[in-house]
């Protein structure tokens, strides 16, 4: 079942019940340091600001921040897990939290979100519910949210002589990429300067991809296919969340992504193994793509890139004439063997309150879970004169689609990473999905 969350943006407008400390009487033995992990470099300095208003209101808790790379990360986690090394405190994604659940690696908050009277109405509508298991018990407190849209180099569409407005309103379908491929192609130009539309276009040395490559996009394809693949009808699992069936057999899924591994072979986005260990946005920024399909946690870092004007426009409107942007929610969770879980719960409901979240929204990096500081965060990007209506567009006009969360998302992924990097590098073709698919499922049984 295809999840649409679009109605996150009819978010109520309470706010959310805590104190500036953080969250009411927690516990008299909330006391102490606690360690607290994230993976985004551009949103430390946010929380350290959180942190150090929270120890100024609560003297007896000092929360020490370590920012590790993405899979880094999760890496570290896992060994902290086993090791006894984990943080009390760290920030957790819907396509890790279901796995980490099952093996009682995290905390539930249930009794201390109803005793400290946190009003889960307050944030965006449909966030709250993602952090409660299959048993039925919470595990974390919503931080944030994000979409996917295109950012775009203003510069060379100009040149180009594509508008803004084309750029707004793109189709898209497996057969011939729509005008979405059109624009990709005439935004490819090879080194003597020729289109990746027009002849004698030399597709082994390209100077500027029409469209940047982020990766094979293992499972979700978040940044990568999953803006289009799941316009066609497709979706990642038979029901979301908690599926148990992927459908990475589907004929439509294959078709999708065989189109997309067909423009690494027209020349008009670059070859997988050129993409290791780099940046797509730095690349972005270097004149490298015209078009980047991206999160909207990465507006800050793409717009803050000096002499390079940057556009940010909705995704492709797919075969059956709707868009499609994947739906992504973070929240903050325990680490189930902390040794200072009151002083923990405190730090995790004051991220969640208004006092850290409306410092996040003034930075104008990521959309806060809060409704009231969501709509903070806006008008701070506006300030800043970057316009995020492509990403909060996709939320409003109902063409969102929940992250797959289900059990097994490691294991899937080590899977579906090494089978989706040989499709795309054109190691092997789009139907050797189909038993990629089997060992996938053979994890339910």
């Amino acid at each position: 079942m295809k999840r649409t969350l679009g109605a996150i943006a009819a978010a109520a407008t309470i706010a959310l019940s805590l104190s500036a400390c953080g969250g009411g009487n927690t516990s008299a033995e909330a006391k102490g340091e606690i360690n607290y992990w994230l993976w985004d470099a551009n949103q430390l300095p946010a929380y350290q600001q959180c942190a150090d208003d929270f120890t100024k209101a609560n003297p007896d808790i000092k929360v020490k921040i370590t920012q590790r790379g993405w899979d880094d990360y999760w890496s570290t986690l896992t060994n902290g897990f086993v090791g006894g090394t984990a943080p009390d405190v760290f920030t957790n994604h819907l396509g890790r939290y279901g796995e980490l659940a099952e093996n009682k690696q995290l905390l539930p908050i249930d009794e201390a979100v109803e005793k400290d009277n946190v009003d889960l109405a307050a944030y965006n509508e449909g966030l709250a519910d993602l952090w409660v298991g299959q048993d039925g018990k919470r595990y974390g407190l919503p931080k944030d949210w994000d979409t996917i849209a295109l950012f775009y180099n203003k510069a060379m569409l100009a040149n180009a002589g594509i508008s803004e407005e084309q750029m707004k309103n793109l189709t898209w379908n497996p057969q011939d990429g729509g005008t979405y491929e059109k624009i990709i192609a005439h935004l490819t130009v090879d080194k003597n300067g020729k289109r990746g539309d027009e002849a004698g276009f030399d597709k082994n040395n390209v100077a500027v991809y029409g469209l940047g490559l982020n990766g094979g996009g293992d499972s979700s394809g978040q940044t990568e296919w999953s803006y289009f693949t799941n316009t066609t009808g497709w979706s990642h699992t038979d029901k979301n969340p908690w599926g148990t069936h992927y459908n990475y057999d589907d004929p439509k899924f294959q078709a999708s992504v065989d189109w997309f591994a067909g423009l690494v072979k027209k020349g008009y986005m670059p070859k997988l193994e050129t993409t290791v260990g780099a940046s797509m946005a730095d690349t972005f920024a270097a004149g490298k793509s015209a078009i980047n399909a991206h999160g909207s946690w990465m507006i800050g870092q793409y717009t803050g890139y000096k002499n390079v004007k940057v556009g940010i426009a909705p995704t492709p409107a797919g075969p059956e004439g709707t868009r499609a942007s994947m739906f992504n929610g973070l929240a903050d969770s325990i680490w189930a063997g902390t040794k200072n879980p009151a002083a923990s719960v405190k730090w995790v409901e004051y991220l969640a309150s208004a006092a850290c979240q409306d410092v996040v929204a003034s930075k104008a990096v990521v959309f806060p879970a809060l409704k009231a500081s969501s709509d903070k965060a806006a008008a701070a990007f506006k300030a800043k004169n970057v316009d995020v209506t492509a990403f909060t567009e996709h939320v409003k006009d109902k063409s969102t689609f929940l992250y797959p969360i289900t059990d097994n998302t490691a294991k899937v992924k080590g899977i579906m990473e090494p089978a989706m990097d040989a499709v795309v590098s054109g190691k092997a073709p789009a139907s050797s999905l189909t038993q990629a698919n089997e060992q996938v499922n053979s994890l339910f049984k």
